[in-house]
């Protein structure tokens, strides 16, 4: 049937859209629905109770979560299953030898990706968030396993739209949003950019230092090897590239985030990290 965009606010329409997709691609099995506690995975958790369809979500822990993402999935959504990895970030840092990035997403591959394995995975994947995405179908099956198949039920809405189905429906949400945040993603995660990964450097400063030691213990793991060392002489100076790019002298940045440490020293006592 031909919906008519003109008769009925968009939003509507978005909704009855996105619940027919759930539920004309629902396998026997249930849907594996990817939840990460961002906007998008609250969205399209709340549609899929709505669409009546059978799922079970799982947050994909990245041992780099947030702390006030962790503790809100815990408060608000009990029934999320909580599906740890292999290694850690950290670990996997010291791993491959080198830090991940925009281009080098091992983190992506090993910490979320390798999941729902033979499962048809509902995921909040948007084309509006990126080029990359912009011609993301609805529906579609996996390039590296055939059995996976990937739903996207609210591929083409817009950040707008997200939150304006979160408002109508008074669905809660981390606190991040509220200070500024446009992602909720991993902590000092590379897509974010230099301010965003700054940031985080200065707000939760244990897990900068696991960053720093996990780099330590990659360079380290390059010298035993014979490997040639990128970035810089000192753990410091390789995290300060990874940040910036070359944008801005070392004793500046050295200098700005010891003035912030003296701020945050609280996260210390009240973070737990996996190094």
């Amino acid at each position: 049937m031909q919906l008519d965009l003109n008769a009925r606010p968009l939003i509507e329409v978005r909704v009855e859209e996105a619940i027919r997709r759930l539920q004309e691609y629902e396998p026997e099995e249930g849907y594996y629905l990817a939840f990460s506690g961002g906007k998008d995975s609250i969205v399209i958790y709340d549609l899929a109770v709505q669409a009546g369809v059978t799922f079970d979500a799982h947050f994909h822990k990245t041992t780099v979560d947030p702390p006030e993402v962790v503790k809100f999935i815990r408060d608000n959504y009990p029934s999320v299953a909580w599906d740890k990895p292999r290694r850690s970030m950290f670990q996997l840092i010291e791993h491959k030898k080198i830090l991940p990035s925009r281009i080098i997403r091992y983190c992506c591959s090993e910490l979320k990706e390798m999941h729902g394995i033979g499962r048809t995975v509902v995921m909040g994947v948007r084309r509006a968030e990126s080029v990359k995405r912009a011609n993301r179908p609805v529906f579609e099956a996996s390039s590296r396993n055939k059995k996976t198949n990937y739903l996207c039920p609210i591929v083409d809405w817009s950040t707008e739209e997200v939150w304006q189905y979160i408002r109508m429906n008074r669905l809660a949400y981390p606190c991040l949003y509220d200070e500024g945040k446009t992602r909720v993603g991993c902590i000092m995660c590379p897509m974010q950019g230099t301010k965003g990964m700054l940031e985080d450097a200065k707000r939760y400063p244990k897990y900068y230092n696991a960053y720093l030691k996990a780099i330590e213990r990659a360079m380290k793991a390059r010298q035993a090897e014979g490997e040639r060392i990128c970035w810089g002489n000192t753990p410091e100076e390789v995290m300060y590239k990874w940040i910036y790019n070359a944008d801005l002298d070392f004793k500046t940045y050295q200098a700005e985030l010891n003035a912030e440490y003296s701020k945050r020293v609280e996260y210390d006592q009240r973070v737990e990290i996996t190094s």
